[in-house]
């Protein structure tokens, strides 16, 4: 992540400034807190696409059995259906 005024973090009006003041300061301390940051919001992301994953495959299993259940039910009622047509 490069800025036109350089790095982010390498010191204040130089790319990296207005992110605190380890970044303020520059050098390896303000490259490794970017370095922290990207990481930790890396981890947020897969962290969140990882549970969005988890809900999806959850559903999709309800819905997999609802559709069982349904097709079950529709074949009960077809056979009570078939029953009656037969007894009159």
């Amino acid at each position: 992540m490069c800025s036109p005024g350089g790095e982010m973090g390498s010191g204040a009006g130089k790319g990296g400034g207005g992110g605190g003041s380890i970044r303020d300061a520059g050098g390896a301390f303000g490259k490794m807190e970017v370095a922290h940051e990207e990481e930790y919001f890396y981890k947020q992301r897969k962290d969140q696409l990882h549970k969005l994953k988890e809900k999806i495959i959850k559903q999709d299993q309800f819905h997999e059995e609802s559709i069982k259940q349904h097709e079950d039910a529709i074949a009960r009622h077809k056979k009570a259906i078939d029953e009656l047509k037969k007894s009159h």
